[in-house]
């Protein structure tokens, strides 16, 4: 009986340990499938940042491509104004110049039609050979002028026609370009969809903030920037401005308010594209009194850079910009940017930084 009874158990202990190897075998077999999944989801990762990483890139490229198209563009139409103003100035010329002809022709004729060679009045036959000269050569110069008009009419239409065939290319070339980059954008804005859903809180923070601020540089102080470090350099080398344009208002100047200006006025095209003026992290980006829809970057050795007048926002809070990355788009009512720059509470003025927009 005690030998069937140990047996019995030692029958039991052995079922457990197989029953326990078993439930091991489970976990670390569950163990190893997350490990792969983790390591997957991992990869995904990586490639997702490689894929944002070449979508910023290309956005920099397509950018810049797009910005000088509408810079050719626009000086072409320029150009095809001038000369359609030249072809109507020269078909008036021509006309006019027509009816010119017509009087010394009608003259040449009035004097071959009442000849009056008559040899014994030499007086008569200077006075008729003096009128016939002057209307034949006046009707040669007038000819030469018509002949040399319709030339150059005939060049300018040659050149318009140029222009036109440019311009067609350029548009052809824009449209592409720009199909291109509102694609990238649409693929960065799906990139950036869980950083939009993640930013409500700082969003509120930031209309608090800009609520409170008088003006823009305690805006540009109140949202932070970089730590401030002994290397006091902006970039290696002088830099494009965020947008191209005309300067018409330059640091320390008199605004139109007769305050010294803290930063640069740049005179814009409608819907002129707006770039990041450098790497760095978007600080703000909303509407702020009397600057229209505004974008404030933090960029390294403790510098911000506040850009105004914005139609458009292409850029979300929170969201890391390289330089030459389009963020938006300018007010068509309201084309004037201003660019200001500061270093901790100091504003900079921007002629150290960037390259004077022509």
């Amino acid at each position: 009986m005690r030998r069937a009874v140990l047996i019995f158990a030692m029958a039991i202990t052995l079922g457990g340990g197989a029953h326990g190897a078993s439930e091991l075998a489970k976990i670390n077999a569950q163990i190893k499938q997350t490990e792969q999944q983790d390591k997957k989801l991992s990869q995904q990762v990586k490639s997702s940042e490689r894929d944002v990483a070449a979508t910023k890139k290309k956005l920099v490229r397509a950018a810049d491509q797009v910005s000088t198209l509408e810079e050719q563009r626009g000086a072409i139409a320029k150009k095809i104004a001038e000369l359609d103003g030249r072809i109507d100035k020269l078909s008036r010329e021509i006309e006019e110049n027509r009816g010119r002809i017509a009087d010394a022709a009608a003259s040449i004729l009035f004097v071959a039609s009442h000849p009056s060679f008559n040899t014994e009045d030499m007086r008569q036959y200077a006075l008729t050979s003096a009128v016939l000269s002057g209307a034949a050569a006046r009707f040669d110069d007038e000819m030469q002028r018509a002949q040399a008009q319709i030339k150059e009419l005939a060049e300018a239409r040659d050149a318009r026609a140029i222009e036109k065939e440019k311009l067609d290319r350029t548009a052809k070339k824009y449209a592409a370009e720009k199909t291109q980059l509102d694609k990238l954008l649409r693929q960065r804005a799906a990139q950036n969809e869980k950083l939009k859903n993640q930013q409500a809180a700082v969003r509120k923070k930031l209309r608090e903030l800009s609520a409170r601020a008088k003006n823009i540089s305690e805006l540009s102080a109140g949202v932070g920037s970089s730590q401030m470090s002994a290397d006091a350099r902006f970039s290696r080398r002088k830099l494009n401005t965020p947008v191209r344009g005309r300067l018409v208002v330059r640091f320390g100047e008199k605004t139109a308010l007769g305050l010294n200006s803290d930063g640069w006025r740049i005179r814009t095209r409608g819907d002129a594209l707006v770039m990041a003026p450098a790497d760095g992290v978007v600080k703000f980006a909303d509407s702020f009194k009397g600057f229209g829809k505004v974008i404030i970057m933090s960029h390294k050795n403790g510098y911000n850079t506040v850009m105004t007048n914005l139609g458009q926002i292409d850029a979300v809070v929170g969201q890391d910009v390289l330089g030459g990355e389009p963020v938006g788009r300018m007010d068509p009512n309201k084309p004037e940017m201003y660019l200001e720059v500061r270093r901790g509470n100091k504003a900079v003025n921007p002629a150290n930084l960037f390259k004077e927009p022509e």
